[in-house]
């Protein structure tokens, strides 16, 4: 179900209704309400793999409870090898079976072999990598004696397959999730009235901006040898703006509907765009997942603590298993290893933490001309890496690059839409518009959440308006991080 579809306009009121005055008098009625909330969610996609993730609640809460009756030191690694092969195992077999076999299949010449291997027609279910880093923190956290296990299966079943971040996140951990799950919540009318902006404010990334890039961006990207090097420049600006605001859409809807059901989310996107380095680039986007690496894959490794060469190793495996874990392809491998050898230098030169306050602080509302230069070079630089992270194939990312520097003005226009060429005026309009608003609230010009009721009438009004004026007539286009 897509929180941009009709389906869902109705089933939220629904959900709400009875959470707030039908189940709010027993806490496990209630949490039982969210489990079977989140089944008929999940399941109106594809019923068949609510099994996995009913599989993954079972054994990761029977291995919690396992793990809280032993002290043995070999019982507890193994109950936590048990988890990691279990929910690892399914996830490389649904994400990545076949892409391995391709793989292997490809350097069987090189081998003096030609014998094939049998792939396999596997439907990738929506939202099995963020479910299963989910579930796995919770192992890993019980292991490490860092929380306690729960007793409350339901409770439990809840914190897996909560439906606001169930399929695209962010990836919360079981220490700040299930607690609140395991609490009584009341109700609250300013949690709910932001929680009613953002998920306003996410529908405005999503079917305003995200949405009407998308088919320039799909165009350009699938023809993008009849275009001209402006046109693909265009492209990759388009894409660039459209991934932010589609997943982060997505983290705001997410958070917005959390906090009508009286749940935190943690933040996932702290305007990326203003970074002013790469280091601080990683800091803002996708946090909950960078934040997983480096919790649970980078500082186990070492982190930053012996000889610089098993740093700038950990940091290696960091940014390729980060482009592994968004897909079966060797594109994001390639958008992994970039990030990797951007990421490196600040790093041996201790500059990586450099810009860790919120934006740039200058007497003014705009940053000063030497940050300025900063965040367009880093903005230009994450936009070339996306080139791979949206390309078909390696070989097709190479050739956009190329076509781009062959530099041929004598082709297309970039005031129009290659795909039905009509004018690009509301694109660019609401664009530039985006972004001098995600400045200023970044700035602290503008408050999203303000108590204002004129500002709040005006905001949510001109959102509203815009939502509704840009809303498909048939179906809604799906978020781009579902197919992770």
């Amino acid at each position: 179900m897509l929180f941009n579809s009709i389906e869902f306009v109705l089933f939220l009121p629904l959900v709400y209704s009875l959470y707030w005055f039908i189940t709010n008098k027993s806490l496990n009625t209630q949490n039982l309400l969210i489990v079977v909330s989140s089944y008929i969610f999940y399941g109106w996609w594809d019923w068949r793999f609510l099994g996995l993730i009913v599989f993954s609640t079972v054994v990761d809460y029977s291995i919690g409870y396992m793990l809280s009756i032993t002290d043995s030191k070999t019982k507890r690694k193994f109950l936590l090898w048990f988890s990691l092969i279990i929910n690892l195992g399914l996830l490389g077999f649904f994400k990545y079976y076949n892409f391995f076999l391709d793989s292997l299949y490809d350097v069987m010449p090189f081998l003096n072999t030609s014998e094939g291997f049998n792939t396999l027609e596997i439907i990738l279910p929506v939202g099995i990598s963020f479910y299963t880093f989910q579930t796995l923190s919770y192992t890993i956290d019980v292991y490490k004696k860092n929380m306690q296990p729960t007793k409350d299966f339901i409770a439990f079943a809840a914190f897996v397959s909560f439906f606001p971040q169930l399929v695209a996140g962010p990836i919360e951990r079981a220490s700040n999730l299930l607690p609140q799950i395991l609490k009584k919540r009341k109700f609250n009318y300013e949690q709910s009235t932001q929680g009613v902006r953002l998920i306003l404010y996410g529908l405005l990334k999503k079917i305003v901006i995200a949405d009407s890039l998308a088919p320039s961006v799909n165009e350009i990207f699938l023809n993008f040898s009849l275009y001209s090097p402006l046109v693909l420049i265009l492209g990759v600006f388009f894409f660039t703006f459209q991934i932010y605001c589609d997943f982060s859409g997505y983290t705001d809807i997410a958070r917005g509907l959390s906090k009508l059901l009286g749940i935190e989310l943690m933040e996932n996107f702290k305007f990326p765009y203003f970074s002013r380095s790469i280091g601080e680039f990683w800091r803002r986007w996708h946090i909950s997942l960078s934040t997983w690496f480096r919790d649970y894959l980078y500082i186990p490794l070492g982190g930053s603590r012996g000889t610089k060469l098993k740093n700038i190793r950990n940091i290696f495996i960091i940014f390729l298993v980060s482009g592994f874990w968004h897909g079966a392809n060797w594109t994001f491998i390639i958008w992994g290893v970039i990030h990797a050898l951007l990421f490196i230098p600040s790093f041996l030169s201790k500059s990586n933490r450099k810009h860790i306050d919120e934006l740039p602080k200058t007497k003014y509302i705009l940053p000063s001309l030497s940050n300025f230069f900063l965040i367009l070079k880093t903005f230009l630089i994450v936009s070339l890496a996306w080139i791979f992270f949206r390309a078909n194939s390696v070989g097709n990312a190479f050739d956009y690059i190329k076509h781009i520097i062959e530099w041929d003005f004598d082709q297309n226009s970039i005031f129009y839409n290659p795909y039905d060429n009509q004018p690009l005026f509301k694109e660019y309009i609401y664009l530039l518009g985006f972004i001098v608003v995600e400045y200023l609230i970044a700035s602290k010009v503008i408050n999203l959440f303000s108590k204002d009721l004129r500002s709040r009438v005006f905001i949510d009004s001109l959102i509203i308006i815009l939502i509704i004026i840009n809303s498909p007539v048939t179906s809604s286009l799906s978020f781009i991080y579902f197919q992770f």
